[in-house]
């Protein structure tokens, strides 16, 4: 941390916006930094942390960012060679500076970007003006012609390692490191020359040769007026390049005096808009509390801000004790509650510390459920199970899950907070209840954890009154949520497929299914071992050990001593993830690229079996998590553990699925899915004639579309033919592009277009509804299911190509891949509401890639395969019939139908 800066004088930080974002791109991976959307983030995440980082240490009074508008400036017109050597700017960067712009103007900070002048120049103006204005300058950047600035007064901050640290150049750190002061470094970087801007150097003159000219003679201007001194070589080496040099003395020298609109005093530091910045934030999918804790820490506003002691909302709230919650129900209960908790869940030991109420009005209550006495217990027992008593949660199956641990069931949920938020925005990524309650409350709660729950002690009565501000900030949104949800037409989709869905999902998460212990642990055995043999497969094909682990290690095997063809580039050296691997594979008859594909499939197995392994819980049962805010089409996802990531169509991923079984007091298990589902939406939606015809036939449908396609009888159609059309099929309901499509079938772009051309021309009405669905996307801003599900896709318009094309995929599965999540849904609420009323015993255990596995209770097979087909089949109507497959056995694979 520097000194402050003195209370009289400011403090002016300069950063040149693109420089910097430069290196943050090629300091992170852009692969770990990717929204939802295929937006790269790695420039933008890195820009703001050390943003955040600078302010912080640095406490600028004023602050200001320059951009470059473009690479026609005024060094361009007078040298067209300038800056010419430097390679295209990568796809995954463009579009990130513009996304900077939003960041800093949400955080009200002064942006520069002016037409034929780059950055530099305008930092070089206003660092001149606030020096002579009586400010300290700092100018954060990783281009040394700054160091021209550099005086009493101006510091450059230069990055030396990514974006991570910075050093503080003085006058006297130039000094110490080139020898020479600051106003003599644009004439060392004119003899220099400088390869990143194209400006040619002296042959044989390097940097100390440079220095020692610029110290001989005092200045560039009497080294030129004497150039007939400089002896040898390198002398007339200097004369022969001499107008070469001069050039590069002009382009190198800043300007000083750009037109601006606004001066230095317009730069003062003023409050965020937290709203606008959280939307950011939000948007390009930045979850690390750490950057956001950083970034919000130097708000000025925060500093300019009073202590406060009180929340935002005014409530009236009291801390019950034994005795009291029985009359506070009494008076407050019969309107509609809002309610926040503090709780913990794992089975047979999930407990809740703490409850607060909030009724309309301000009136809130807070009690420890462990001190209530057996009337106060009775009347929040029954009013939790009233379902004519309107209540409001955030995060309704987490709530209904834990409470089943202390006997309590809760009916009469009128709204979720969070699926509310879900349906309104689905591609959002946090719906903790502070994010929430600042986005559209404008109100801040105090720090929250992941799923927006306080941690608090249950004897602090300013923890108990925080949390009693959350109950009523869960009302309050509440209210704005119904607003919202009837302005997108999703009121419904919460009361009758997500409530219901949430509700269900806490009733499965509590069943779990039984595990077999013995199996999955050999499996892992299994795996660990194939893991060791192709270690040794790979050490062998080498010649030497290495690690396989390390990709470093690995490049140096495959491109350096093996001598294998290139792959893509990275900063990090030539990729070696499975696309190239593979691609290496077939290129090329050595057997490393193969052994490295088997070890990795290998070892990801192993893991996943340890996962499992690790998850089972006392009861002998895997208890996995549903998400139903997660994926923004609708579909549900699970975690600890993620039964999704199980391979399906694989002999090691049946073998895991075999540590699934049936568990004691039931005699099998009935899996259930519907056969191709997203091919019979989209032909219900495209109401294409043949397309309905050909699901309509009874025969396969891939072989019946592959002979229509290809104009050849059906028993001319061959595996090949039938392979492609399948891809195609299913590529076009996932958005797929030709190019797509050529890779996935490993055949050039020129004949996956034709077949997708004649695919069209004889499902002329799958063409239209595509080419419908993304135009009518682009008029609207969404997309919608059967159902109403919305999703909101502004990058259609983007002028980002690969937000935009992105965006278009999106817009092409959006519609049918929601839904067939929605029909899932109502599928399983059919089930389970027709078993509950058959009073069956059997159950319903897991959705997992649109499959329902259900246990089954003695005797009782054939009427719940009879109410899974009917309800299944008769979810929604389409005009490509559902259709449902039905397995039953002692394992999940063994049920597989």
């Amino acid at each position: 941390m520097v000194a402050d800066p003195a209370a009289d004088r400011p403090r002016l930080m300069l950063m040149d916006g693109h420089s910097l974002a430069y290196r943050a791109f090629f300091a992170l991976p852009a692969e770990n930094f990717t929204t939802v959307t295929g937006q790269p983030t790695n420039a933008i995440y890195g820009f703001a942390s050390m943003l955040a980082n600078t302010l912080r240490d640095e406490r600028p009074t004023h602050f200001a960012v320059a951009f470059d508008v473009s690479r026609k400036t005024w060094r361009s017109q007078e040298f067209t060679d300038y800056k010419a050597n430097r390679s295209k700017t990568p796809d995954e960067f463009k579009g990130q500076v513009e996304l900077i712009g939003e960041l800093l103007d949400a955080m009200h900070a002064e942006r520069f970007a002016v037409d034929g002048f780059e950055a530099d120049d305008v930092i070089a103006t206003l660092a001149t003006q606030a020096e002579a204005a009586g400010f300290e300058v700092l100018i954060v950047t990783g281009d040394r012609d700054s160091f021209q600035l550099i005086s009493d007064h101006t510091t450059v901050l230069y990055p030396t390692k990514g974006v991570s640290e910075l050093t503080r150049f003085t006058p006297e750190k130039v000094q110490e490191k080139y020898g020479l002061t600051p106003a003599q470094y644009p004439d060392f970087a004119a003899l220099r020359g400088d390869p990143s801007d194209n400006l040619p150097g002296i042959p044989g003159v390097g940097e100390k040769t440079a220095a020692k000219w610029i110290n001989q003679f005092g200045s560039f201007a009497e080294l030129v007026e004497r150039a007939d001194e400089v002896k040898g070589k390198a002398g007339q080496n200097f004369r022969d390049h001499l107008e070469a040099v001069k050039l590069n003395r002009r382009l190198t020298e800043m300007v000083r005096d750009v037109e601006l609109d606004r001066t230095v005093t317009d730069l003062e530091r003023v409050p965020y808009d937290r709203k606008a910045l959280t939307l950011v934030l939000d948007t390009l999918e930045i979850r690390n509390p750490s950057l956001r804790e950083r970034l919000l820490a130097v708000d000025p506003g925060a500093a300019e801000e009073e202590p406060v002691t009180e929340p935002a909302v005014e409530i009236d709230g009291t801390v019950l004790d034994a005795g009291g919650l029985e009359p506070w129900l009494g008076e407050h209960a019969a309107a509609l509650t809002g309610m926040a908790t503090v709780d913990t869940w794992k089975l047979g030991e999930g407990s809740v510390t703490e409850i607060a109420l909030a009724a309309p009005g301000g009136a809130a209550a807070w009690f420890d459920p462990a001190r209530l006495d057996e009337a106060d217990e009775r009347a929040f027992a029954q009013w939790l199970a009233a379902a004519d008593r309107p209540k409001v949660l955030h995060n309704a199956k987490g709530v209904m899950r834990v409470f089943a641990e202390h006997g309590w069931r809760v009916e009469g949920v009128t709204m979720d907070t969070a699926l509310a938020a879900y349906l309104v925005k689905p591609g959002r990524r946090s719906f903790a209840l502070d994010a929430l309650s600042l986005e559209y409350l404008g109100r801040e709660l105090a720090p929250a954890t992941a799923d927006g729950q306080l941690t608090l002690g249950a004897d602090d009565e300013a923890e108990a009154h925080a949390l009693m501000v959350q109950a009523r900030t869960v009302l309050d949104l509440g209210a704005a949520f119904g607003e919202r949800l009837e302005q997108v037409g999703a009121t419904e989709l919460l009361a009758d497929i997500e409530l219901p869905t949430s509700i269900l999902l806490a009733t499965l998460e509590r069943s779990g299914i039984a595990a077999d212990r013995a199996h999955l642990e050999a499996m892992e055995q299994q795996f660990a071992a194939a893991v060791q043999q192709a270690v040794k497969e790979a050490h062998d094909a080498v010649g030497r050990e290495f690690n396989l682990g390390s990709p470093k290690q690995l490049q140096e095997v495959l491109f350096g001593e093996l001598n294998l063809p290139k792959t893509k580039k990275t900063k990090t050296g030539y990729t070696t993830d499975a696309d190239a691997l593979a691609w290496l594979a077939a290129q090329t008859d050595h057997e490393l690229p193969v052994i490295m594909l088997r070890h990795r499939e290998q070892a990801k197995l192993r893991v996943t079996v340890e996962g499992l392994i690790k998850s089972i819980a006392a009861d002998g049962r895997i208890h996995t998590t549903f998400n139903q805010t997660v994926a923004a089409t609708g579909r549900l996802s699970s975690t600890d553990p993620n039964l999704q990531n199980i391979p399906v169509r694989t002999d090691e991923g049946r073998a895991i699925r075999r540590g699934f079984v049936v568990g004691e007091g039931y005699e099998s298990l009935m899996t259930a899915d519907y056969s191709q589902i997203e091919l019979r939406v989209m032909a219900h939606l495209s109401q294409d004639e043949g397309l309905i015809e050909a699901f309509t036939s009874g025969e396969d449908l891939h072989t019946t579309v592959a002979s229509q396609v290809f104009g050849v009888g059906r028993d001319a159609v061959d595996a090949e033919m039938r392979r492609k059309i399948k891809a195609m099929s299913y590529g076009l309901a996932y958005g797929l592009s030709a190019f797509g499509l050529s890779q996935q079938l490993n055949i050039d772009a020129g004949e996956a277009r034709a077949l997708m051309d004649t695919y069209f021309e004889r499902f002329g009405g799958v063409r239209d509804y595509l080419r419908h669905a993304v135009d009518e996307a682009r008029a609207t801003g969404y997309t919608e299911t059967m159902l109403g599900r919305r999703r909101y896709l502004p990058d259609l318009n983007s002028d980002n190509r690969q937000r935009r094309e992105t965006a278009e995929r999106m817009a092409l599965n959006a519609p049918i891949q929601g839904t067939a999540a929605d029909i899932v849904k109502i599928a399983m609420l059919r089930v389970h509401r027709a078993l509950t009323e058959a009073e069956l015993s059997s159950r319903m255990l897991l959705q997992v890639h649109d499959e329902i596995v259900l246990e089954i209770a003695p005797g009782e097979r054939e009427r719940v395969e009879g109410i899974v087909r009917r309800e299944m089949a008769d979810a929604v109507r389409l005009r490509a019939p559902l259709d449902v497959s039905v397995g039953v056995g002692q394992n999940w694979e063994a049920a597989a139908h």
